[in-house]
């Protein structure tokens, strides 16, 4: 059974920082890319950040230079450390693992509520 269980959310002030994780289980974790996501109430899901097999980053325009995504293959765990924190970073975190190749399949986690605000 693959699970995906995210932790470190909470509510912090503005310029804050928090640092996320998502222990996987049930894959070959060293495979997977993985991608932090994040949904803010009445808004659609975003990319916030992904990181490759081979460690490989990319994120979205809004958090560059603020977050930071990394992966830990002995651990079976993805991190997202974000600092400098803005109100608008306020959301539910999701992490993602999709399965290499054309199948399509991919995981979810249950989610982490992150609240920036004074």
């Amino acid at each position: 059974q693959v699970q995906l269980v995210e932790s470190g959310g909470g509510l912090v002030q503005p310029g804050g920082s928090l640092r996320l994780s998502c222990a996987a289980s049930g894959i070959m974790f060293r495979i997977y890319p993985m991608s932090w996501y994040r949904q803010a109430p009445g808004k659609q899901r975003e990319l916030v950040a992904a990181i490759s097999s081979g460690g490989s980053t990319n994120y979205a325009e809004s958090v560059k230079g603020r977050f930071t995504i990394s992966r830990d293959n002995a651990e079976n765990t993805v991190y997202l450390q974000m600092n400098s924190l803005k109100p608008e970073d306020t959301a539910v975190y999701l992490c993602n693992a999709v399965l290499p190749g054309t199948s399509g399949i991919e995981y979810w986690g249950q989610g982490t509520q992150v609240t920036v605000s004074s």
